[in-house]
């Protein structure tokens, strides 16, 4: 293990900020321009309706939106996990008329249905509250991390977090997009989560900078901050790994359900450490960060 992941590393990440910042922004443009224009594809938690999960006798979508659209005004239909599970979204108002449209859907359907998996119905108050809610909890953990590592560290040690973070959702949220994959509660959970392994991975290097500053006093910013990514990259490696391995295990084995977590968790991760070395430390020297003199 030593072998491949070598413990004493001198490998120079900061001749290459340059580089790994304007594909960072290139990325994030396109991100933005995704959610902007084409959205995300939110689930019933968030649109409110109904949904309706069917396993088929080998029938496809477009032989079921053709059933199904005349006698609806707005019907989605979507693969899940394999071609014959199936998604059906409805737009109902209330639970009764939800009840109405499953029966329906049930009779219109059912010489091309094999079993009828799951119902639920999501209101328009609630669904539009949990939207609200979930974006006030991401801007909440956003604030709070940067009140932290202010007070633990120096402004610019809080802005680059925050920086970083923001960089890790808004590009977990344009892959998203970019995929059509569902966004749901789980998600919102799964960006939290990846906001909370990012500020850790973050945080490590952070540290050791703090900790080389006072040990190497003439050594110039660069190689100071190349040298204390190099002392906790073993660490860092180490953590990714093998929490991509419980992931891995949980998107190939946890079920359809489950698998949009673990994928928008799969996608953070990586971005999250990749975001640790070459856009929160970068950071410190793009807004010319300066160590305080300490007596």
């Amino acid at each position: 293990m030593r072998k491949i992941i070598p413990i004493d590393t001198n490998y120079e990440f900061m001749d290459k900020r340059k580089i790994m910042m304007l594909l960072s922004v290139i990325f994030i443009f396109f991100s933005i321009v995704l959610i902007s224009f084409k959205g995300l594809n939110l689930g019933i938690d968030f649109r409110g309706g109904t949904l309706i999960e069917i396993k088929t006798n080998n029938s496809n979508i477009a032989e079921l939106r053709k059933i199904l659209n005349p006698e609806f005004n707005d019907v989605s239909l979507q693969e899940f996990g394999d071609s014959n599970t199936i998604i059906i979204r409805l737009q109902n108002d209330s639970n009764s008329e939800s009840m109405t449209t499953i029966n329906q859907v049930k009779i219109l359907i059912a010489d091309k249905v094999e079993e009828f998996r799951r119902t639920e119905f999501v209101g328009p108050t609630i669904s539009s509250e949990l939207l609200w809610k979930g974006l006030q909890a991401v801007s909440f953990a956003l604030i709070a991390i940067l009140i932290y590592i202010w007070l633990r560290f120096e402004w610019q040690f809080g802005f680059g977090a925050v920086v970083a973070l923001t960089h890790d959702v808004l590009f977990t949220l344009g892959f998203l997009s970019l995929f059509n994959i569902e966004f749901s509660l789980a998600s919102i959970a799964a960006i939290l989560t990846i906001a909370g392994y990012s500020i850790n991975d973050t945080v490590v290097i952070f540290d050791r900078v703090r900790e080389n500053l006072r040990k190497y006093k003439k050594l110039d910013l660069v190689n100071l901050f190349n040298l204390s990514i190099n002392n906790t990259l073993s660490r860092t490696i180490m953590t990714s790994l093998t929490t991509l391995i419980a992931l891995s295990t949980l998107y190939i084995f946890g079920g359809d359900v489950i698998k949009p977590f673990a994928l928008t968790m799969i996608v953070g991760v990586l971005i999250g450490t990749y975001s640790s070395i070459f856009v929160a430390v970068p950071t410190l020297l793009l807004f010319k960060f300066r160590p305080q003199e300490e007596d």
